[in-house]
C-alpha cells in the first residue's frame, strides 16, 4: 500500500512509489539508518551542521541507540520533542523544513512512517531551494532509493 503524502511537494511520483514499495518491505532499524543518513544529506544542502545543534545531535545519539536496542521508545520521543522546538522556532522557511526532516528521522524510532515524511521533507527542501525543477527532485530521489538499497543488502 503507497504512503499518503503529509506535506505538500512537487515530486517525482514514480520514484516515490518505487521508495515506497521497497520501504514497505524494510526493517524499522534499517528505515531509521536511512532516515537518518537523508537529514544528514539535506542539512548540508542548507549549509546546517548538525553538530552544532545539541538537539540534533542527541537527538542522533538515541536514533542510534534505539537501533541498538539501548533506549525505549519513550527516550525517542523524548528527543524528538525537544528537537522539534529548534525546528519549529526556525523563521527560514527552507531550513526549517530540513529541521523537520531531521525531527522525522529522529521519530523513525517511534514510528516506521516517520522515514517516509523525513524523505518528504527533503523533496521539499529541494522545492524550495529549486522551485519547479523536477530534475533536481527526481536526482535527490533516485539517491534516497540507491541509499536505502545500500542500507538493507
Amino acid at each position: 500500500m503507497v504512503t499518503k503524502t503529509k506535506i505538500k511537494i512537487n515530486d517525482n511520483q514514480e520514484l516515490r512509489n518505487k521508495i515506497d514499495e521497497l520501504y514497505e518491505k524494510t526493517e524499522q532499524v534499517y528505515l531509521a539508518k536511512w532516515a537518518c543518513s537523508m537529514f544528514k544529506r539535506i542539512l548540508k544542502k542548507v549549509n546546517i551542521d548538525y553538530t552544532s545543534i545539541d538537539e540534533f545531535v542527541n537527538g542522533y545519539k538515541v536514533n542510534e541507540e534505539w537501533q541498538n536496542g539501548k533506549v525505549r521508545m519513550y527516550d525517542v520521543r523524548q528527543v524528538g520533542f525537544s528537537a522539534n522546538r529548534i525546528a519549529r522556532d526556525c523563521k527560514d522557511k527552507v531550513k526549517q523544513a530540513a529541521m523537520r526532516a531531521v525531527v522525522q528521522s529522529i521519530g523513525t524510532g517511534h514510528m516506521r512512517e516517520h522515514a517516509m515524511v523525513t524523505s518528504d521533507y527533503s523533496i521539499k527542501v529541494i522545492n524550495l531551494l529549486f522551485p519547479n525543477d523536477i530534475g533536481k527532485v527526481t536526482k535527490e530521489r533516485k539517491w534516497q532509493l540507491l541509499e536505502l538499497k545500500q542500507l538493507i543488502n
